[in-house]
């Protein structure tokens, strides 16, 4: 691991995002929420805050930050047949909390995955990216 111990704790905060990509009638299944396994935004949306909260035990080096907010939201795009994800993780701590975001859209993802590859098994989980990561020395969007 690289040592944070000099560097000084502010508050930080990252947001990334994701889309699993639906055939029509995974879509349309997701949408009535009629799927053998639940309620698939909002099992995707615990699964990715539990996600967050492990990501130093999933990524090695990864530093354990203590977490202040962690907020996952999954939205549905009708027109793209796909369900969007968004993460945003916050703490104040010595080093970034962008795995922590990035982690949370990939699990939360793959949930999604998961509660549709009974009726898609063409379902792709795909354009997972950092968005944005404020604190530290450097403030940075993308």
């Amino acid at each position: 691991m690289v040592d944070v111990g000099e560097k000084p704790s502010t508050a930080r905060e990252a947001v990334a995002t994701g889309r699993v990509r639906l055939s029509a009638e995974a879509f349309a299944r997701v949408r009535e929420n009629r799927l053998a396994k639940g309620d698939v935004l909002t099992v995707a949306q615990i699964a990715g805050i539990q996600a967050a909260k492990k990501t130093s035990e999933l990524i090695p080096l990864c530093h354990p930050l203590p977490l202040d907010a962690v907020d996952v939201s999954l939205t549905l795009d009708a027109q793209g047949s796909s369900v969007l994800i968004e993460a945003r993780a916050r703490c104040r701590a010595a080093t970034g909390v962008e795995m922590e975001a990035l982690t949370a859209v990939a699990v939360a993802g793959l949930a999604v995955y998961d509660m549709v590859k009974a009726v898609d098994r063409s379902a792709i989980v795909t354009d997972i990216r950092l968005v944005s990561k404020t604190g530290g020395r450097s403030i940075r969007s993308r």
